[in-house]
């Protein structure tokens, strides 16, 4: 079958959380994410940065601490908050990771380590953006 892709959100790393949730609040008119929440898992040895999640109604933008180290501290190659990412969900991860064979591109499985009942994969388009396509797991 299909894997159906919709973009979810657009991660912005940043060392400024407040400053940049005022700017998409106060100047592009976000509102703060209601509906979706990530359940960060808050782990030390994972990423537990802040993080403020905004909404326009439909495509999320998470405002996350930079962490250049989470890469390190986890063992995985792709690191999704050293730099930001854009996020897709799919209804089939394990689909997903097989058209990414298939296609022979690489990825990190981050299972659901950094967030409760998020199972995410990243990996890099070829100019270097990571791309983080994840399922809502049970």
């Amino acid at each position: 079958h299909a894997m159906k892709l919709t973009l979810h959100h657009i991660n912005l790393s940043t060392e400024r959380i407040e400053e940049m949730d005022k700017f998409y609040r106060d100047v592009l008119q976000l509102d703060r994410a209601q509906q979706d929440v990530p359940a960060l898992r808050g782990d030390a040895d994972v990423y537990d940065g802040d993080v403020t999640f905004l909404e326009d109604g439909q495509t999320h933008v998470h405002v996350a601490r930079k962490d250049i180290q989470a890469g390190f501290r986890t063992g995985q190659i792709v690191n999704p908050v050293s730099h930001g990412h854009i996020a897709y969900r799919t209804d089939d991860i394990e689909a997903f990771k097989t058209h990414l064979d298939a296609q022979g591109i690489s990825y990190s499985d981050w299972g659901t380590s950094a967030v409760r009942g998020w199972h995410q994969v990243y990996f890099y388009d070829p100019d270097g953006n990571v791309i983080e396509v994840q399922q809502v797991v049970a």
